[in-house]
């Protein structure tokens, strides 16, 4: 499991390390019942809180991403194909909803945030 966290992100870290699991998740990077490493290794690992990890496994297992037997760990949920591929849909819907309200501040035409996009999504593939 690869986690990076950007400290001088707006976004919180534990919001951040939530996304990066669930997208680990969502795209078979780590297998279902993937022992994840304990809040206290990550949050020394990462150099924050254990309160901050312990809030981002709270959240994944809140959502059905991660569950925990007690005294062993906290190990990711299986999910079958069709969830994890709708929990994709819902989370980049959720996202474009959200920056949606920002474009449209700045006054971007649908048109010219399709072409944004477009060519954005070509650049991230070449590389």
């Amino acid at each position: 499991m690869n986690l990076v966290i950007a400290k001088k992100s707006e976004k919180p870290i534990y919001e951040q390390l939530y996304e990066q699991i669930v997208a680990q998740i969502i795209n078979k990077e780590v297998e279902p019942h993937f022992c994840l490493p304990s809040i206290r290794n990550v949050a020394t690992e990462l150099g924050v809180s254990v309160i901050t990890i312990k809030k981002a496994w709270e959240m994944l297992e809140k959502d059905n991403f991660i569950y925990t037997i007690s005294g062993k760990g906290c190990f990711v949920a299986e999910h079958l194909d069709e969830h994890l591929c709708a929990t994709k849909i819902n989370l980049a819907r959720d996202k474009v909803r959200e920056d949606l309200i920002y474009y449209q501040q700045l006054g971007i035409s649908k048109d010219d945030l399709v072409e944004l996009i477009i060519e954005e999504y070509n650049t991230k593939e070449e590389n």
